[in-house]
C-alpha cells in the first residue's frame, strides 16, 4: 500500500531523515520507535504530503505521492497528529465531521453516508456523549479523541497517528491501539504509529522500526528489534528484556551508582 525508498528530508541545509526504506501493507500496523529527536514527526509530515523530500520516493499502490493532488492525498491518508490547533467554538460533531471534507461534492453537502462515518467515528472513541460541547470545554485527552475520531470519519486507507496516546489515560490508551488494531485487521488499513512506549509498540505492532538520528537502525518483528544491547545504546539506561507470551516486555534497571 505504501512503499517508501532512499526517503531524504531536510530542512534548510540540514539533513534531518536519511535513506528511509520500509513498506506498510494493509492490514499491517508499523510501529515507529526511537528517542526524541529521531524523526519520527517529521518522517509522519513528509509521509502525509506536508514536507516535500530532498530525495527518494513514497508511493501509493504504485503511484508516487507528489503527483497526487492535495484533495487526492485527503482521500487516501489520514494523519492523527501530536496535537493540533481545533476550532475553540467548533462543536465536537462539527469538528470530526470535517474529516468528510475531501468526499463531499462541490457543494460541501453532507448526505447520510457521510453523517453515518461521523457518527462511528465519535462511537469508536467513545465521545459519542461528548458530541454537543465545544472543544474549548474539553481536556487534553478528549481533544486527542476527537482528532482520531476526525480521521476515522475522513475513511482513509492509510492511517498515520504521531503520539496518539501521548495524552490518554492508561485506559484510553490501550482502548485507541485496540481500535487501530481492529481497524487494520477488519477495514485492511495500513497503519503507521509513532509510539515512546516500548511495550504498547510491542503488544499492538506488527513490525517495528527503530529510528535513530534520522535513520532507521533496525527493522523487524518487535522480538528482532527489542534487543536489550541495542535499546541500552539508543536510549542510554539500562534494561532488560523478557518475553511474556511471546510478546518481548521492556523493564528499565535501577543504574549502579559511579
Amino acid at each position: 500500500m505504501l512503499s517508501v525508498r532512499s526517503l531524504s528530508v531536510a530542512y534548510g541545509s540540514k539533513d534531518v531523515l536519511h535513506n528511509i526504506n520500509f513498506n506498510l501493507d494493509r492490514g499491517e500496523i508499523l510501529g515507529l520507535i526511537g528517542p526524541n529527536g529521531s524523526g519520527k514527526t517529521t518522517l509522519i509530515k513528509t509521509l502525509s504530503g506536508l514536507l516535500r523530500p530532498k530525495e527518494g520516493s513514497i508511493e501509493i499502490e504504485g503511484r508516487a505521492l507528489r503527483v497526487i493532488p492535495h484533495d487526492g492525498r485527503a482521500r487516501l491518508i489520514a494523519v492523527v497528529p501530536q496535537s493540533a490547533h481545533l476550532p475553540p467554538a467548533f462543536t465536537v460533531w462539527e469538528t470530526v465531521s470535517l474529516g468528510r471534507t475531501p468526499h463531499l461534492n462541490w457543494l460541501g453537502r453532507m448526505r447520510g453516508g457521510d453523517r453515518e462515518l461521523v457518527t462511528r467515528g465519535l462511537q469508536a472513541c467513545e465521545i459519542a456523549e461528548l458530541e454537543d460541547r465545544r472543544i474549548s470545554e474539553l481536556s487534553g485527552g478528549e481533544q486527542q479523541r476527537v482528532l482520531l475520531a476526525r480521521a476515522l470519519a475522513q475513511n482513509c486507507p492509510i492511517l498515520l497517528l504521531d503520539e496518539p496516546t501521548a495524552h490518554l489515560d492508561l485506559h484510553h490508551q490501550v482502548a485507541l491501539l485496540n481500535l487501530a488494531r481492529k481497524m487494520a485487521e477488519e477495514q485492511h488499513l495500513a497503519v503507521l504509529v509513532a509510539m515512546h512506549d516500548l511495550n504498547l509498540a510491542a503488544h499492538y505492532a506488527d513490525t517495528l522500526a527503530l529510528l535513530v538520528d534520522g535513520a532507521i537502525h533496525s527493522t523487524g518483528t518487535p522480538g528482532e528489534v527489542l534487543q536489550a544491547e541495542l535499546l541500552q545504546k539508543v536510549y542510554r539506561v539500562p534494561m532488560d528484556i523478557h518475553s511474556q507470551n511471546g510478546i518481548p516486555q521492556v523493564t528499565l534497571l535501577p543504574e549502579r551508582p559511579a
